[in-house]
């Protein structure tokens, strides 16, 4: 099987391709490279986890990187400011099934896990898979975030995604923990998503 990873540069994503790797699935990961609404962090530290892995599997790990910071901006000049991160998400999904399309790939996978961020509530992650029809599978959703730092720890991809930096200056002072799937659609209407998948 063939599968698109959602990588951040944080520790949970490598962790996912870690895990679904382990299980024989070919990864193709996908980067949404969010400069300048974050700095070089992100971006470096996946480069840097794609080597660990590609080591630890002694098998090359294509990487696909696609610069996220204009669809950012659309959301951010657009959408009610709550709902940014949710509304973030759900065109990353959707960059990530066209990927998918064109790679061949059966599913999307991300390093997402309940609780550990805003837009990681039970209500968020529901609204967030509506906006593609492709199967979403999430290796980590009931690990705690010890569970995640033991398995990076050992197999050496801890130490290059806990430098700090990368922090999103967008994310809004109460970001949508409980988003209504109606209400995002709405909002969505304020923003041309199919140019911004067209273009990809």
């Amino acid at each position: 099987m063939k599968a698109i990873a959602l990588i951040s540069g944080g520790i949970d994503s490598p962790v996912a391709v870690y895990l679904m790797m382990k299980q024989g699935v070919d990864v193709v990961a996908l980067h949404l490279d969010t400069r300048p609404y974050s700095d070089e962090t992100p971006f470096e530290r996946t480069k840097q986890v794609i080597k660990i892995l590609e080591k630890h599997f002694n098998k090359k790990i294509p990487l696909k990187i696609i610069p996220h910071a204009k669809n950012q901006k659309e959301i951010a000049a657009n959408a009610d400011k709550h709902l940014r991160c949710v509304l973030c998400r759900r065109i990353m999904y959707r960059i990530a099934e066209k990927l998918a399309e064109k790679e061949g790939a059966d599913f999307i996978f991300t390093g997402e896990a309940i609780g550990q961020k805003a837009s990681q509530t039970l209500e968020n992650l529901y609204v967030i898979d509506k906006a593609i029809s492709m199967p979403v599978l999430r290796p980590l959703i009931g690990f705690d975030k010890e569970d995640t730092i033991k398995i990076a720890k050992e197999i050496g991809t801890f130490d290059t995604t806990a430098i700090r930096g990368g922090c999103c200056s967008l994310v809004p002072d109460l970001p949508a923990t409980r988003a209504v799937l109606e209400r995002v659609e709405d909002e969505e209407k304020k923003i041309n998503i199919e140019k911004i998948i067209k273009e990809i």
